[in-house]
């Protein structure tokens, strides 16, 4: 369990704790690391349930099938969070899985144990210090950290250089991923990451809300008629480009017949030019800023798997969803389920 996650625990615990009355007792998994990040005795009333914790900062819509699953290895199961949304509450409880956030938003229907509590709102007398590993830049960073692990060991000049993030920036971020537990420092020189799973799951909140609204250059649709459904034969010379989302997908898998397109660019104005886009705002080509370099997908004209990963869980869309499931099993598990 790391520092970030047995926060939100702790946070959490004490909220229920003002709020209800209700103690707990946090125990951790002895020996290796677990799918639940914790055990829980809940004492309400003068009644014990014992729980397996999980936490996300955010539970976000695709995060409720994994919720499943896990429910089904620990029983009962209660979900802890930063945040809990309504409808991610309610597809929660359908499921009949337990949880808490930081506010002191319940629910936990265990025998003869019934809590049930809504309407808490977030009272903003913790403040929390800014991780910098978490800001545009720091996500930045941590992408190159999560595409190869051996970026963490570059020096600071050659890493800002590599990113295109300050040189000021890199100490801080790394000082932030280590504080938040992602770090594990071998020697003077060598550092690895750890918990990569969580980091992952952190750096994709993070994109999805912080990092890619400010890489959309706009919505588009193509003049020439057909031409959405020929994308794969669209050529742009000397422009440099990498498709995402569902066209990568259909390429890496050939699972997902694209509904949309994700493209990631550099040099919008000659690529419009060439393919005659139109600026619309419901259009079918969704393009961003491309905020990397990778020699092996580039020369392929496509993002890494971890981000054509991202970007397809956080439609929402169960098409997606399940592509990126495919993936995921494909090109990460073994990456980040190792440590």
């Amino acid at each position: 369990m790391n520092k970030m996650t047995a926060d939100i625990i702790r946070r959490a615990l004490e909220r229920l704790r003002e709020t209800t009355g209700a103690t707990a007792e946090l125990k951790g998994f002895p020996g290796k690391e677990e799918a639940a990040d914790a055990q829980i005795d809940l004492h309400f009333k003068n009644k014990k349930t014992r729980l397996f914790a999980t936490a996300k900062t955010e539970v976000k819509p695709y995060h409720i099938p994994e919720m499943v699953k896990l429910a089904k290895r620990f029983d009962p199961l209660m979900v802890i969070a930063e945040r809990i949304y309504p409808a991610q509450r309610q597809a929660l409880r359908e499921n009949g899985i337990a949880y808490l956030d930081t506010a002191g938003n319940i629910f936990l229907e265990k025998g003869q144990t019934l809590l049930w509590m809504e309407g808490n709102k977030q009272d903003g007398t913790e403040k929390t210090r800014v991780n910098r590993a978490f800001t545009k830049t720091g996500l930045k960073t941590v992408f190159y950290f999560l595409l190869d692990e051996k970026t963490l060991g570059l020096p600071y000049r050659t890493l800002a250089a590599v990113t295109g993030v300050a040189l000021g920036n890199i100490k801080y971020i790394i000082e932030g991923l280590t504080d938040a537990g992602f770090i594990l420092p071998v020697n003077a020189r060598k550092k690895l990451l750890k918990n990569k799973k969580a980091l992952l799951e952190r750096w994709m909140t993070g994109y999805q809300e912080i990092l890619k609204p400010t890489l959309h250059l706009g919505n588009f649709r193509f003049w020439k008629p057909g031409q959405f459904e020929q994308w794969e034969t669209l050529t742009a010379e000397n422009i440099p480009l990498a498709w995402g989302g569902e066209a990568a997908a259909e390429r890496l898998v050939n699972y997902l017949k694209p509904a949309a397109l994700t493209l990631y660019t550099q040099e919008l104005a000659p690529l419009a030019s060439k393919w005659r886009l139109i600026p619309d705002r419901n259009g079918p080509l969704k393009m961003y800023k491309k905020f990397w370099t990778h020699a092996g997908w580039d020369d392929r004209q496509l993002t890494p798997p971890l981000l054509v990963y991202a970007d397809l869980l956080t439609t929402g869309d169960p098409r997606c969803i399940e592509t990126a499931m495919i993936i995921y099993e494909k090109y990460l598990r073994d990456e980040f389920e190792q440590r």
